[in-house]
């Protein structure tokens, strides 16, 4: 089965073609740079991004896939047509949405909608061209999602069956790094910005910032007050006080943020008996998080599994691997008239049109 998959839930405009797990091709355009000055993404500004980019991204991915001569003949090969539906930005959705409908009616191919959360998890079981890497799905995991716009833990029991089991209660640990860099006077994003001043001092802990619910009886996160803490912390600081401690606090904040995670984490592995943790999502790039992660599974003799750092961000990649599992329990759009964008979608939710 050969897919054709779109996504555009946020700042990536991607699309990419898939035969069962092997990625024939994966191209995307980020919108990054454009959001350097306003410090995150604008809805207005990625809505029109996408529809610059959508139709030239799509034909890249199938010409790069070589199926055919032209589109029109690679399309005859393609079987189906996926596009991520939520969650996500709403007219960010949209773009991609529409796209999907229009070449679902004009080739007539069926339609598979796909929640965006979901591929995160996928995406670690993403294969070449060749089927490789070879890695086979051991069910089950716990899934941790960490990324701009989401941290939760779930119970991933098999194909497209999860159950959430813990979540943030405010902001999103990549949000969280993002404010922070923002603090320190960097710019969009700053994840990979925390990293790098971290790095300088080997994560040094110099200011002990709180671990946010470390004590709480649950599995759920929370970062604004992490992120109030640190803005109060720098505000007090002169300048000169705060450019000769940029390293320390960038590496601070990220231990406490990392630690939340891995507090949560053991706790979860403890309650469930679950060692084995498939990591997705953004922040799943930063390599100190992915040296963390692998500390704890060692003391539990169990396995993680990271995606390959292309793959950590949003692409459409991962949507394709959804949506051949999908498709395989038949879960096509019924009504292509009726399927809309879920801005708010959870993992666990199953949506069908």
């Amino acid at each position: 089965m050969i897919i054709l998959s779109i996504e555009t839930s946020a700042d990536e405009t991607a699309a990419a073609v898939t035969q069962e797990r092997k990625r024939l091709s994966s191209l995307l355009y980020s919108q990054v740079l454009l959001y350097k000055q306003w410090g995150g993404i604008v809805p207005s500004i990625a809505k029109r991004a996408h529809e610059e980019r959508i139709d030239q991204i799509v034909e890249g991915a199938v010409k790069r896939a070589h199926l055919g001569s032209s589109f029109d003949k690679a399309m005859e090969k393609v079987d189906v047509i996926a596009v991520t539906y939520g969650p996500g930005l709403a007219i960010a959705l949209e773009v991609g949405i529409k796209k999907a409908k229009e070449l679902a009616i004009k080739y007539k191919r069926r339609l598979i909608a796909v929640n965006h959360l979901a591929g995160h998890i996928y995406a670690n079981f993403i294969q070449n061209r060749h089927g490789k890497p070879a890695r086979l799905f051991q069910f089950p995991y716990l899934a941790l999602l960490v990324s701009g716009g989401h941290t939760i833990l779930a119970i991933f029991r098999n194909h497209l069956d999860y159950q959430v089991i813990g979540q943030t209660k405010d902001d999103a640990v990549g949000e969280a790094l993002d404010k922070a860099a923002r603090i320190l006077g960097f710019g969009y994003p700053g994840g990979p910005i925390i990293e790098d001043l971290a790095r300088e001092v080997n994560n040094q802990d110099k200011y002990l910032f709180p671990r946010p619910m470390a004590r709480s009886n649950d599995l759920n996160f929370s970062y604004s007050g992490l992120k109030t803490a640190f803005f109060y912390r720098v505000r007090k600081m002169g300048e000169k006080e705060k450019l000769a401690n940029l390293y320390y606090l960038a590496s601070s904040f990220q231990e406490a943020a990392f630690d939340s995670l891995i507090i949560k984490l053991d706790r979860a592995i403890k309650e469930t008996k679950i060692n084995q943790v498939a990591v997705g999502g953004g922040v799943s790039a930063n390599l100190y998080l992915r040296e963390k992660i692998r500390s704890l599974m060692k003391k539990y003799q169990g396995k993680v599994l990271f995606p390959a750092r292309d793959f950590t961000g949003d692409n459409a990649a991962m949507i394709g691997l959804v949506a051949y599992f999908k498709a395989q329990k038949g879960q096509y759009v019924k009504d292509i008239n009726h399927l809309d964008r879920k801005p708010r979608l959870m993992i666990g939710e199953q949506k069908y049109f």
